[in-house]
């Protein structure tokens, strides 16, 4: 396929890779990626000489040839493949299986450096689409929400409607041409008097409570990306600053943005100090959905640091969400204990928004 100059016998050999490489076990895979690693990777002899013509004469005929030089086989593969009808889906999965084999092989890394230089290109801000998501949307694309939910699991269709149909609730997702059947990244939306203080605010109102007449305040509470093979490619940034500037056009009276966000890394940093600290440990133990003011206090102490002073090996927040919403402009307006008492929110956070 590499030699090919006919787009057509390119196009067929293209659909014969993609169509072997499916059929593959997870060795076969290994095998696969461990080809691209070492017969698809630069020639560094090549670069030298490159580089040694250009010093001596740089003109754009030498440039050109320092590019191509530098740039690994593998990047043309990828994009002799991606013209296949279907080819940027079933790369996408393709590099979904490469993170999980990077797991046991980390220097098949470097392959991902050029898949994650490809996407950046391919899912340019430019390329993707806006589009809201409604109770009236095409079923195909609302049960790919409820299977992609990824912070407040849609337990059914009933719970999807309560989400979509009322006047005061938006969903937008970002969709690319190649993959218009399904969204990238999606965010839901609430219209409200105030900022809540708890996810059940949002998600569990009485179904006959009237949308508020002049909302002040628009709260993003989840976004979820759709797909493990596009880590790393900055959607949600974008998506929410662009549906904010929607809503404020729709609705001028709109005074504040924010999110309720989960703290996803919190229990996991609290275990850790209780490892040290006797009182923590017996905070953990005893903390519940009935937890008193005291306990409730010492909590949000620990909240305080992990959120405000915790840092990663970058001197960045601890906390991925905060991190995200932080890198965007946002701030740290209020820690609200308990804010999700489910579940999955006291086994993350111990409730903590």
């Amino acid at each position: 396929m590499m030699a090919s100059d006919g787009e057509y016998s390119s196009l067929l050999l293209a659909e014969r890779i993609l169509n072997a490489y499916e059929k593959l076990d997870e060795p076969g895979r290994l095998d696969f990626f461990d080809l691209l690693l070492t017969d698809y990777d630069i020639d560094v002899d090549a670069i030298k000489s490159a580089v040694g013509d250009y010093e001596r004469n740089p003109d754009a005929g030498n440039l050109l040839r320092v590019t191509a030089a530098s740039e690994p086989g593998r990047q043309e593969l990828l994009r002799r493949i991606n013209l296949t009808p279907g080819g940027t889906r079933r790369l996408v999965k393709m590099r979904e299986h490469l993170l999980a084999a990077m797991r046991e092989k980390p220097e098949l890394n470097k392959i991902d450096t050029d898949f994650h230089h490809l996407f950046n290109a391919w899912f340019n801000r430019g390329f993707l689409l806006m589009e809201p998501i409604d109770w009236t949307t095409p079923a195909h694309i609302l049960e790919k929400i409820i299977a992609y939910e990824a912070v407040h699991e849609i337990e059914s269709w009933s719970e999807l409607r309560q989400r979509l149909e009322p006047a005061d609730r938006y969903c937008y997702g970002f969709f690319h041409p190649s993959m218009e059947d399904e969204p990238l990244v999606f965010v839901e939306v609430a219209l409200t008097d105030k900022v809540p203080r708890g996810i059940g605010e949002i998600l569990k109102r009485d179904p006959g409570t009237e949308a508020p007449e002049s909302p002040s305040c628009a709260i993003f509470y989840s976004i979820s990306t759709c797909h493990r093979g596009l880590a790393g490619v900055s959607f949600g940034n974008f998506l929410i600053k662009q549906v904010a500037t929607s809503l404020k056009l729709r609705f001028p009276q709109l005074k504040t943005f924010a999110t309720i966000s989960p703290a996803p890394g919190f229990c996991r940093w609290i275990e850790a100090q209780a490892q040290t600290e006797e009182s923590v440990a017996a905070l953990i133990d005893n903390f519940n959905a009935d937890a008193d003011d005291n306990q409730r206090d010492e909590l949000e102490k620990l909240a305080a640091s992990y959120f405000l002073e915790q840092k990663n090996d970058r001197d960045e927040p601890l906390d991925p969400v905060a991190r995200f919403h932080l890198k965007n402009g946002a701030i740290l307006e209020r820690i609200n204990i308990l804010g999700n008492p489910s579940d999955n929110g006291m086994k993350r956070s111990l409730g903590t928004m």
